[in-house]
């Protein structure tokens, strides 16, 4: 560092310039801070923006892929019921007709299916 020779009151100039251009170049650069800033202020705004509005967009579609499984999950639901409910009301009336003409081969068979159910239950 150099020392100063001269008086403490006197401005001093270095390869011409005086602390008023100092201080005329810090103002500008204050400036251009403040202005980098808030552009960056607004830039992370912007971008925070578009994230949230790509988050919920996908959330969107998300939801109506759920919707659409669920709906497709509940019309398959049904589908199955009432495939049940016809092959068990076809599986009454077979039953109650084979009772008709054939009471004690149908006693039989299902005996026959009940012990098959029992055993394959207990393993």
């Amino acid at each position: 560092m150099a020392t100063a020779t001269s008086s403490a009151s006197a401005p001093r100039q270095s390869n011409g310039t005086t602390p008023a251009d100092v201080e005329k170049q810090l103002d500008v650069l204050r400036g251009d801070i403040a202005e980098l800033t808030e552009q960056m202020a607004d830039l992370v705004t912007h971008i925070k923006d578009d994230t949230m509005a790509q988050v919920k967009s996908q959330a969107r579609r998300a939801k109506a892929s759920v919707d659409s499984a669920f709906g497709d999950i509940q019309d398959k639901g049904r589908e199955t019921v009432d495939a049940f409910r016809e092959v068990a009301d076809t599986f009454g009336d077979a039953v109650e007709d084979s009772l008709k003409r054939r009471p004690y081969a149908t006693l039989a068979i299902v005996a026959g299916i009940g012990f098959l159910f029992g055993a394959a239950w207990r393993h």
